[in-house]
């Protein structure tokens, strides 16, 4: 197969291309080629052939195309619908299969039915990033209705690497703040009671399934989602967390919407309209689709190894003064509202 990926040095694009790289060198025949701005290309085995642009160029990207025929074109940074209109431009002679990325944060909320299939409703009046990724299925599910464009739409919940610590509540510089907190024997903050269930899912585990999809004539015209069969809560979460990186957890519990109100971080959508809601996926759809598929590495296996890869590389460990004092204050607030109250 001839591959071309849009991006593809992301948290899940980067497990994919490697798994495919490692693929050719054992002669699977497939050919992989990246379309970005070459920012982060080093992190990819060699044998990854660069077509060097920004994919908002589209004069430019048309050019460079030229001559190209792919068997797959995969946009992992593809947000609107004004982007998949982009790629449908671009790529609608080019290619056999167009795989987009949508979101399972699209899916309805507050949910009716406690399990997400590939049919449970889509609408998310909380986030905007759910309601543009919504649009973008529409656009390409029209294309295909109309004109049998050959797209798949590919929806992921919480992927996570080696590089970053997966969380529900932390500030705009990323998660580290978090851990360091916890290093330090101060208390962290959990949303809500910390008992809603939520599916954590290892970027190696997504490229498999990823990978099965590619290529696969049964998966033209279809939606899929890529997560983990593994339900864990926020509180087995952040322990796990804390227990990787040999500490005690001293967990704080604050409801999403008095965080959402309290802060200028977008937990109106990345809270109440996500994480705060319990989701259990049905992979049925994903495994009919790609036989033998297995989501095998389990949370807490996984986020030991996410914490020991942090720890030995300090370029990831950017700390977020901010927001440590953001924690600090509605800690003591909430406290505070709690020795008001109990006052007589």
């Amino acid at each position: 197969m001839k591959v071309l990926f849009i991006g593809g040095t992301g948290t899940i694009s980067t497990a994919i291309s490697r798994q495919l790289c490692d693929m050719m060198s054992h002669e699977q025949g497939h050919e992989l080629y990246l379309l970005n701005r070459g920012t982060r290309n080093d992190v990819l085995p060699k044998a990854v052939q660069e077509i060097r642009g920004d994919i908002n160029n589209e004069a430019d990207i048309a050019e460079k195309i030229k001559g190209h025929q792919f068997d797959v074109v995969a946009d992992f940074i593809a947000f609107t619908a004004a982007h998949a209109e982009r790629d449908y431009r671009l790529f609608k002679d080019k290619t056999r299969q167009y795989l987009c990325f949508s979101s399972a944060s699209a899916y309805q909320k507050p949910l009716q039915n406690y399990l997400i299939t590939e049919s449970t409703p889509l609408a998310n009046p909380y986030w905007q990033y759910s309601r543009d990724k919504i649009a973008l299925e529409d656009f390409l599910i029209k294309k295909n209705r109309e004109e049998a464009y050959p797209i798949t739409i590919v929806r992921p919940s919480h992927t996570y690497d080696e590089r970053k610590i997966p969380l529900g509540v932390h500030g705009k510089k990323g998660s580290w703040q978090v851990a360091k907190r916890i290093l330090e024997g101060k208390p962290v903050i959990i949303h809500g009671d910390g008992t809603s269930l939520w599916t954590m899912t290892h970027n190696s585990d997504f490229a498999r399934g990823f990978i099965g999809l590619m290529g696969n004539a049964h998966a033209i015209g279809e939606a899929v989602g890529i997560t983990s069969d593994e339900t864990v809560t926020w509180n087995q979460v952040y322990a796990a967390i804390a227990a990787a990186l040999d500490r005690p957890l001293k967990a704080v519990h604050v409801s999403s919407e008095f965080l959402a109100a309290v802060s200028d971080y977008d937990f109106t959508g990345g809270l109440i309209g996500d994480k705060a809601n319990s989701v259990v996926f049905d992979n049925t759809k994903l495994k009919r689709l790609v036989p033998g598929f297995s989501a095998t590495v389990r949370f807490d296996q996984g986020i030991r190894k996410t914490v020991e890869y942090v720890l030995a590389h300090k370029e990831l460990q950017e700390e977020d003064p901010e927001f440590d004092a953001w924690c600090d204050r509605v800690i003591a607030a909430q406290d505070k509202a709690a020795a008001e109250v109990l006052k007589k």
